[in-house]
């Protein structure tokens, strides 16, 4: 079983992550540390940014155990990732907890006085730490010809239109270099950052949607026998688990709940060549009662706006009762090409703990020969 733990605060001394599974024999050598580094420095990127992201470094991580000449050995594979901005115990008490965030439940939940513990954990920072184990687990799927990009497809009110456009276009037209919002669709993107100049000089923030897809999943990954073993609900469970994702939809789930079942479900079919089954649409986001048919797997996040505000809303002092105004700390005001890349990550993680679930876990030479017998198998259905 795959399983990861993270741990550190948003100005302690550093991050640290634990990715327990792995199988033995996946080379992390300089081409694999290229792959962690440039997840960690996609996350790093996006139109409308804050100051958080100027003292970050990307490459600033070190593989500290699970590794032995640069393969993994089977055991725990640790992470740490220093922190350039390390000042937690100097930073001021908050007694004005901000309305969006952990702060005043995090205060209730472990009787603290005030809210700064609260949000140094709570804060997106520790995502990072799960960037970097996301990009091992990618580093496993791409032995296996799995790939898993995310676009923007909405920020604000501006929505992309990149329903026609193939994996490969959509993986081009909405790389960092090319995009500053990481979209597809260079229209939308204009107006996207025209919406968060916008936002910028209202002192407010933009939420928006962001779409997960990964192709070459073989058909078979999750299981119906059990709800905890489904493929859509670990996805959904994971990408709800990244901060201010508040909704995640499967496929076209959100659209096709106001259709009728004949304009919802895909078509089968079968291509005689390939010895596969086919279908014509993918509403379904490549997953049909909790297992994956071969199709590409399709997750959309729904992201809302940055809580913390330069114009902050009303709160209440702690202390003394009295009415007043949520703190202001460093924020981005939009940040859903960021909150993307995260979801590659969690969708990576999942999908690696599904695979590993299917073709035995104790060495990437086992899964590789349960791989190819399935897929033999699968042709001759």
């Amino acid at each position: 079983m795959l399983r990861y733990m993270t741990a550190g605060e948003s100005h302690g001394e550093s991050l640290v992550a634990i990715l327990d599974g792995v199988p033995a024999g996946l080379r992390l050598d300089s081409g694999g540390k290229e792959i962690i580094t440039r997840e960690l420095a996609k996350r790093m990127h996006g139109y409308g940014r804050g100051g958080r992201m100027e003292i970050e470094t990307a490459g600033n991580f070190k593989i500290l155990s699970g590794i032995r000449n640069e393969v993994t050995i089977g055991s725990p594979i640790g992470i740490e990732i220093p922190n350039k901005d390390f000042k937690i115990d100097s930073l001021p008490e908050i007694k004005s907890p901000r309305p969006g965030h952990a702060d005043l439940a995090g205060m209730q939940k472990y009787a603290l006085k005030e809210a700064r513990s609260v949000l140094e954990r709570a804060s997106a920072r520790e995502t990072a730490a799960k960037t970097a184990l996301g990009a091992i687990a990618r580093i496993l799927l791409l032995e296996f010809g799995i790939e898993v990009l995310s676009h923007v497809t909405m920020i604000g009110s501006v929505k992309a239109n990149t329903k026609h456009l193939s994996f490969d276009e959509i993986l081009e037209l909405s790389d960092v270099s090319k995009s500053p919002v990481r979209c597809a669709d260079k229209k939308a993107e204009k107006k996207m950052c025209n919406e968060i100049d916008k936002a910028k000089k209202r002192g407010d923030t933009l939420g928006g949607v962001f779409e997960v897809i990964a192709r070459a999943v073989p058909p078979g990954l999750g299981s119906y026998i059990q709800w905890d073993r489904r493929l859509d609900g670990e996805l959904a469970r994971q990408i709800m688990s990244i901060p201010a994702v508040k909704a995640v939809s499967i496929g076209e789930g959100i659209e096709c709940a106001s259709l009728a079942g004949s304009k919802t479900h895909d078509p089968i079919g079968y291509d005689t060549e390939k010895k596969s089954f086919k279908r014509a649409l993918n509403n379904a986001g490549g997953i049909e009662g909790g297992i994956s048919n071969g199709e590409q797997i399709v997750v959309k996040g729904f992201m809302k706006p940055i809580a913390t505000l330069a114009k902050p809303l009303a709160s209440v002092n702690v202390d003394d009762k009295s009415e007043s105004f949520a703190v202001t700390e460093r924020a981005d005001v939009s940040a859903v090409a960021a909150c993307g890349v995260i979801a590659e990550a969690a969708m990576s993680l999942t999908l690696a703990w599904a695979f590993m679930d299917k073709f035995g876990s104790d060495s990437v030479r086992e899964i590789r020969r349960n791989y190819d017998g399935y897929t033999e198998q699968l042709k001759s259905m």
